[in-house]
């Protein structure tokens, strides 16, 4: 056998595997997705906006001891805090930079109450600059919205801690 008539056969062989592979692909399910109006599954350990989260008795659970401020390698979040009457602190202001923030998940990571908390939420695109700076405020909105799903991403979460 000449050796064109070999390269022939092997051509033949692949384009007909090809076009098998082609027709069974035609008749499969759908392996994508429309986007905006159908949404995929996210993972419990996904890095999204940022959430201040609350007791369920609806008091803050952030003791201001600033260790994501410290551990934050983008210098994105800002703390200010008081004495309560008790003793304990209090935040007074709470702030995140998120142009700054790189989403690394240390600020959650440091937290020793869960107080910080990065949710499920990645669609928060916005239209200026200013309103991609959190305040307290927005950042225990963002807690209240999601604090469901945040509490079932912990505790799924915990066994990797």
């Amino acid at each position: 056998m000449s050796l064109s008539r070999l390269l022939k056969t092997i051509f033949l062989i692949e384009f007909i595997s090809g076009l098998y592979l082609a027709i069974k692909e035609l008749f499969s399910k759908s392996k994508t997705i429309n986007y905006p109006f159908e949404k995929g599954s996210i993972s419990p350990r996904m890095r999204g906006e940022h959430a201040l989260r609350r007791y369920p008795s609806g008091e803050e659970r952030c003791i201001a001891c600033k260790l994501c401020e410290a551990v934050c390698p983008a210098q994105a979040i800002t703390i200010e805090s008081t004495e309560r009457a008790d003793g304990s602190r209090k935040t007074t202001r709470y702030d995140i930079d998120m142009l700054k923030c790189i989403y690394c998940g240390l600020c959650q990571e440091s937290c020793p109450v869960d107080a910080i908390v990065q949710g499920p939420n990645f669609e928060f695109a916005t239209e200026t600059r200013e309103e991609l700076y959190y305040n307290k405020e927005k950042l225990l909105a963002n807690g209240d919205r999601w604090e469901s799903v945040l509490a079932k991403n912990i505790k799924l979460d915990k066994p990797y801690r």
